[in-house]
């Protein structure tokens, strides 16, 4: 069951690093507030958001919580906070939960959004 398992690694990021867990749950309500039509899973080893296609996935890692971009490499970096040189794919590195903010985060899962929805 997909809510058992986000709920699992909910916990298992909460048991190895706290502000992980804040940042990661800051993240969720974030990207899940874009609409009902968002859909949340567990997926290499982290969270991924799709609606017709997946759009972007958080994963928790040592130092940092990673947002990632599936399509990131077609989204405009008008903030120039997206890391990545891959054909595909980029992301924003993230540390507390006012980088969230500061990196203008919403504009990003926004674009990449949007982007999903009429590929």
């Amino acid at each position: 069951m997909t809510a058992d398992r986000i709920a699992k690694l909910l916990e298992d990021i909460r048991l190895v690093n706290e502000e992980h867990f804040k940042l990661v749950q800051a993240l969720r309500k974030l990207i899940l507030g874009f609409g009902d039509a968002v859909a949340e899973e567990v997926k290499y080893g982290g969270l991924l958001f799709s609606v017709s296609k997946p759009f972007c996935g958080v994963f928790s890692y040592a130092n940092h919580v990673s947002l990632e971009f599936s399509a990131g490499a077609a989204l405009p970096d008008k903030h120039k906070v997206l890391e990545g040189d891959g054909k595909l794919r980029r992301h924003i590195k993230l540390a507390t939960t006012q980088d969230i903010e500061r990196k203008h985060v919403r504009d990003y899962i926004a674009l990449a959004l949007k982007a999903a929805k009429t590929a």
